[in-house]
């Protein structure tokens, strides 16, 4: 329900609180906020190259990458590993959160971020999903102007990656 309360107030406009966060605090506070310590899965926060800076609703960007990583626990097995990394693209910054279980069928890629959609495969504790917190990460990174996608991680498993507006550091000389 919560999701569907956050998407309906996003979807008519809820102003953002945007500010200039460091990447790796927000995905640092996202991964304490991950569900407690029944996953067994491998979650890795990949060191940054730079101090990377973007223009963010940190709240809503914790949400974000909170629900990917609890999704990528919930639909692998075990054994997986979790990645998450965050890296310069010009004027963005991408983040990604990729793992080595299944991956995301090519049918269910066009409509993963669709409101109520459920793909065929099962998390891996047999249950379904009710289809909204992808939905919700999309329409977040929208608001925030940027863009969501899945592709495949080699040799198995899939990458979701976001963008935000990347930030420049002001030298005061």
């Amino acid at each position: 329900m919560e999701n569907l309360l956050a998407s309906t107030k996003l979807e008519n406009g809820v102003a953002l609180n945007l500010s200039v966060e460091l990447a790796d605090e927000i995905l640092n506070e996202a991964l304490q906020h991950v569900r407690p310590a029944d996953h067994s899965q491998t979650i890795e926060l990949m060191p940054m190259e730079e101090l990377l800076l973007v223009k963010a609703d940190a709240r809503l960007i914790v949400q974000v990458v909170t629900n990917l990583v609890n999704n990528a626990i919930q639909y692998t097995p075990a054994d997986s590993h979790i990645r998450i990394s965050a890296r310069r693209d010009g004027a963005k910054v991408s983040i990604s959160v990729a793992d080595d279980g299944p991956g995301v069928a090519p049918e269910d890629r066009e409509k993963l971020f669709d409101s109520f959609y459920v793909g065929e495969s099962r998390r891996s504790d047999g249950r379904r999903g009710l289809g909204l917190g992808l939905f919700l990460c999309r329409a977040i990174i929208r608001a925030h102007g940027g863009e969501i996608l899945v592709s495949d991680n080699e040799p198995h498993g899939a990458i979701f990656t976001f963008t935000l507006a990347a930030e420049e550091v002001e030298e005061h000389g």
